[in-house]
């Protein structure tokens, strides 16, 4: 069944029972006056066939709850008056008068305490001497029959207010949740394209530097295209190894706290290159004709890994940066390492570095590029590189800078602390 049918078919039974309860409190009291006045012999002021006008205004009144929530105050006012004059109308009136306490505003309850106690002397004239009591005694019965409904109102609309903050915090909650789960989402893409820009950026660009080698270089013997012609097959190989590592490392969930293992293949999870790799690095990177001098203060072993893992990737980008954007141009590399127990706080070292392209520290002559070699404006890159790793130096709780120095070197500086 439509949800607005299951809420229309809810809201008319609520009306209804609320509308017949009403409505049979007032016969209830109506029955009662009858009663004592056959008792007494006493009629009411208006003769007997008050009782047929009372039970008229009765139905009046009971209809008029159909609009207590478009006009609160004139209902509530109104079935109060009639309550005066009709016994019937006492039970239109309570439910009026709770009704209009659920919204607790304290104006308009003051408002309708005026004619709320007035129909406690216009009973007491319509029914006199009918066992009611005295004019007094009806005053401090409206008194006390407000006080209860003004109390019984108040609390509903308590609770209502309630119930509407818990169904708010749930939603927000389910909205936050939502909005954390699309974050997760962006930060995992931006996880794995980083890792697979660090991963492919190196292997690639050298298989493009070694095959450009190959259309502008004619004056290579079949050894020297041999050898080339493997350097890019081995380097495409290696490229493909390093992305089904990635892979399976961002595919499988660890089985394990210390990552050792992935859960769908079973197997030891492959070691992320470190500073230690970075022989192997450099020599990759010479072997394309870039010059790299590398300046290593301090111990690289006392670096802890997951700084040692961030510090390598740095470094691979900017390598690659400047072997396609500046090609046969120096590079310098300089890594700082400071121990913990050289700073004031015990796990506050930290590792410098600080690469320069086109540096002349090297001591190969004047800047120039290989004769046919492609210039940096052949060498379209996707300009995430610099910021990737930006990213991973934020990450680890450290900054990275970049630009243009006066000499106009290329720098690229970073601080890794060792706990974030």
């Amino acid at each position: 069944m439509p949800r607005v049918a299951l809420t229309r078919r809810s809201h008319v039974w609520g009306e209804t029972w609320r509308l017949t309860t009403a409505l049979l409190l007032g016969l209830a009291l109506w029955a009662l006056i009858r009663v004592a006045v056959a008792d007494t012999s006493v009629t009411p002021a208006f003769g007997m066939a008050w009782f047929g006008v009372d039970l008229a205004l009765g139905f009046v009144s009971t209809g008029l709850l159909l609009l207590r929530r478009r006009w609160p105050v004139t209902v509530t006012t109104v079935t109060a008056l009639l309550s005066g004059l009709s016994a019937v109308s006492a039970g239109a009136s309570a439910f009026a008068l709770v009704s209009l306490s659920t919204r607790r505003r304290w104006r308009e309850i003051a408002l309708v305490a005026v004619p709320w106690t007035l129909a406690g002397l216009l009973n007491t004239g319509v029914y006199p001497d009918t066992g009611s009591g005295s004019t007094m005694a009806n005053i401090v019965i409206g008194v006390l029959s407000f006080t209860v409904g003004v109390s019984i109102g108040w609390a509903i609309g308590e609770r209502r207010a309630f119930v509407a903050s818990l169904q708010d915090r749930a939603l927000t909650a389910e909205r936050e949740q939502t909005m954390r789960v699309a974050q997760a989402k962006v930060a995992e893409r931006a996880r794995i394209a980083r890792e697979m820009h660090d991963v492919l950026a190196h292997r690639i660009s050298l298989v493009a530097m070694h095959s450009g080698a190959l259309t502008y270089r004619t004056d290579l013997t079949p050894t020297e295209v041999a050898t080339t012609a493997e350097v890019v097959r081995a380097n495409a190989n290696l490229a493909l190894t390093e992305l089904r590592e990635v892979l399976g490392v961002l595919r499988d969930v660890p089985a394990s706290t210390d990552d050792t293992l992935a859960l769908d293949s079973g197997r030891p999870a492959p070691p992320q290159p470190t500073l230690s790799d970075l022989p192997r690095l450099v020599a990759d990177v010479e072997a394309a004709e870039t010059r790299v001098r590398v300046d290593v203060l301090g111990d690289l072993e006392a670096v802890p890994e997951r700084v040692s893992r961030s510090a390598y990737r740095i470094i691979q980008e900017c390598l690659t940066n400047a072997r396609k954007h500046a090609p046969s141009m120096p590079v310098g590399l300089t890594i700082e390492v400071l121990p913990a127990d050289a700073n004031a706080a015990a796990g506050s070292g930290s590792v410098a570095l600080m690469v320069r392209n086109g540096s002349p520290v090297l001591p190969i002559g004047p800047r120039r590029r290989m004769a046919g070699a492609p210039a940096p404006a052949d060498v379209v890159g996707s300009g995430l590189g610099l910021v990737g790793v930006t990213e991973r130096a934020v990450l680890a709780g450290g900054e990275l800078t970049y630009g243009h120095d006066r000499r106009g070197d290329f720098v690229v500086t970073a601080r890794l602390p060792w706990s974030a």
